[in-house]
């Protein structure tokens, strides 16, 4: 049977240790091959050090823009009184913001990997913003200067030539977290998996309340067993 590529993609890295040490584990001894790092997270610095102790482990940006604290000093108009973005994961009924503030915001982002070292493998972003209408130029426009692909979403679809896969799921999320979810998945054009396994820490539960299940991902993530046509 010809093969598939299929990416199965933690996002979160660097969010916090916990996050860390689940997608390391899911990677080490499971079918996770690729993460993309949130640069405002809490433990970024050590997911840096994962990333390079685990080079198999393609390693990307999960652009922020409705969590955590900005990185670019023109950033203040996109943030609450409390100095952290104003925007949620309901960002489609709020006012849209200046795309060229969050064009500035994203490339510090970018930036602040690409300090890194590490090989920027794709982009993507917290809660799918970079899919919102309003600002969509903005991640074709970074994606075309940082010669990189993107997330596969619905609203990016007259720019196919810089999806990182030619299909995108989300499906094993919350009530999706299960073994059939990933059986579901068919052979044919490329494929991304959307996954969020992680350990919890101390951390994390002041961060999400998307919590149990991500230990329950991670398990599921380590124990699954590769089909043949996976590439």
């Amino acid at each position: 049977m010809r093969k598939t590529h299929v990416l199965i993609n933690a996002d979160d890295f660097g969010l916090t240790a916990g996050v860390n040490r689940g997608i390391i584990d899911s990677h080490v001894h499971g079918v996770v091959n690729s993460a993309t790092m949130i640069m405002n997270g809490h433990a970024v610095e050590e997911a840096v050090l994962l990333a390079k102790q685990h080079p198999a482990l393609h390693v990307g940006v999960h652009l922020a823009l409705t969590w955590g604290r900005p990185l670019a000093k023109t950033s203040h108009p996109l943030t609450k009184a409390d100095g952290t973005f104003r925007y949620t994961n309901r960002f489609l009924t709020e006012t849209p913001p200046d795309p060229e503030l969050v064009y500035l915001e994203w490339k510090a982002q970018i930036e602040a990997f690409r300090a890194t070292g590490l090989p920027l493998h794709h982009l993507d972003s917290h809660h799918h913003v970079h899919g919102w209408t309003p600002i969509q130029d903005v991640i074709v426009r970074l994606a075309e200067e940082y010669e990189t692909t993107i997330r596969a979403l619905s609203t990016l679809d007259a720019r196919r030539d810089l999806w990182v896969t030619e299909r995108f799921t989300d499906q094993f999320y919350g009530a999706g977290v299960s073994r059939e979810t990933l059986d579901a998945i068919r052979p044919g054009a490329s494929i991304e998996v959307m996954v969020h396994p992680a350990d919890i820490d101390d951390t994390l539960p002041s961060v999400t309340s998307y919590l149990e299940q991500r230990l329950v991902e991670k398990e599921l993530l380590k124990s699954y067993q590769r089909p043949d046509w996976w590439a």
